[in-house]
């Protein structure tokens, strides 16, 4: 099984994906970093007028080590921005801070595909580790055989992970809708001018695509995990 060359297949083009989407976040991200915001705010500055400008004084800004470790806690009502975004007031500093003010605006709305994939948080963690090990375990109990215990195991390793592509999956609506609230706020908050628009959406494209690849990842993994248990069967 870990050497099987059908894993490969499934999984090489996410993998090729993924490297590109982490290249392609690191050289936009460097590039917009050495263009200054029409206003001159930091990241934390521009976050900050967001998040006041829609009345939520209670949210709260952070510095958090890391590079583009970003991301806001809806639980706690905290948003945690990486030094590069805190403390810079480049264009790709300010449109990743109104990214993750923009999923403190979608928590305001009570945005229902962020609701669910707040939800789906603790089964994640624990199905992303544990699928995997339940899948093995009860792969091998079976020995190819179809119909045996180990292959009602196996399927139920697969449900697990299942949870890893759903939520992955979910994602991606949040993102982008995060990304959308960001650049209408820059612009009609004065952050950024209508000319600058198109440098804060090559950052944030490229921050979607990562998520895109993950998805894509968690998708091709539970693919081939269906794969061969359906493959047992035909052996069979």
């Amino acid at each position: 099984m870990f050497f099987d060359p059908m894993y490969f297949i499934f999984a090489l083009p996410a993998l090729i994906l993924g490297l590109y989407a982490q290249m392609k976040v690191k050289s936009t991200f460097s590039k917009y970093s050495k263009i200054a915001a029409r206003s001159g705010m930091t990241g934390a500055d521009a976050a900050r007028r967001i998040l006041d400008s829609n009345g939520l004084y209670n949210v709260t800004i952070e510095r958090v080590g890391g590079f583009l470790s970003d991301h806001y806690d809806p639980s706690k009502k905290v948003l945690r921005l990486s030094p590069d975004v805190y403390n810079t007031n480049s264009i790709a500093a300010v449109g990743v801070a109104a990214h993750e003010s923009g999923h403190a605006l979608q928590d305001q709305a009570g945005y229902m595909p962020l609701n669910f994939r707040s939800a789906m948080v603790p089964a994640v963690q624990f199905g992303s580790w544990l699928g995997p090990v339940i899948f093995m375990l009860g792969f091998f109990m079976s020995g190819g055989r179809s119909g045996s215990f180990g292959t009602q195991i196996a399927w139920i390793g697969v449900g697990l992970f299942a949870m890893v592509a759903l939520f992955a999956i979910v994602t991606l609506p949040v993102e982008l809708n995060a990304s959308s609230r960001a650049k209408e706020s820059l612009v009609n908050l004065g952050i950024i001018s209508q000319d600058d628009r198109s440098g804060v959406s090559s950052v944030l494209n490229a921050a979607a695509l990562t998520y895109i690849a993950a998805a894509v990842q968690a998708i091709s993994t539970l693919l081939y995990y269906v794969f061969l248990l359906t493959g047992s069967r035909r052996r069979d």
